[in-house]
């Protein structure tokens, strides 16, 4: 349970980002590029609508020249935020990889930043 400028911060802050393990790191909350653990992720802020919706266009290390769609939207009551997560064009090579390293290097790490 986190409030929701807290959840927030942790996707768009690189200060924050780099103490939850997804730096080095260039992010903020202007539509414009960004890249996560020193461009191992990177791509483009599509649409940002603080501290409601982030859509972001990325593209991998393991998948150089495929682009797929990243949307976090956020809702909270009280202190409590929920964060829902859309990865959309994901090739079906990089699908398991993809689905298994939401939890342990970005939404999993994050959670524990916030929650710990």
């Amino acid at each position: 349970m986190a409030p929701l400028n807290a959840v927030w911060d942790a996707l768009v802050n690189p200060k924050t980002i780099d103490k939850w393990g997804g730096g080095p790191v260039k992010m903020s909350e202007r539509k414009e590029k960004f890249s996560l653990w020193d461009g191992e992720i990177h791509g483009t802020n599509l649409e940002v609508i603080p501290h409601k919706k982030l859509a972001q266009e990325w593209y991998s290390s393991d998948d150089p020249n495929h682009a797929t769609q990243v949307t976090f939207t956020l809702t909270h009551k009280g202190n409590c935020t929920t964060l829902y997560l859309k990865h959309e064009k994901v090739s079906d090579k990089n699908y398991d990889s993809i689905n298994e390293g939401w939890e342990l290097y970005y939404l999993g790490e994050i959670k524990k930043l916030l929650e710990g």
